[in-house]
């Protein structure tokens, strides 16, 4: 059964970044989720088995999160 990855990019609320990247790594589907210096905050690996699951997953376990103000999600892509 093949899956997607996909990244996605967090802007936080001010002095929000280090909790929600921590409740992040707990959620299911968020693979990584790391603290980054520029315009985002926070970046979080997520998997799932198709595009669908991905985007249930940003919308229920990552913008649900006190202290998320913006996602941007970039889907991975096969180049082949």
């Amino acid at each position: 059964m093949s899956s997607r990855k996909a990244y996605v990019l967090i802007q936080a609320e001010t002095g929000k970044a280090g909790t929600v990247a921590k409740e992040l790594r707990s959620k299911p589907g968020v693979n990584a989720s790391d603290l980054v210096v520029g315009p985002h905050d926070v970046i979080a690996v997520l998997q799932g088995p198709d595009a669908d699951a991905i985007a249930k997953i940003v919308v229920n376990e990552i913008q649900s999160v006190k202290g998320v103000h913006r996602t941007i999600t970039y889907m991975v892509i096969s180049a082949d």
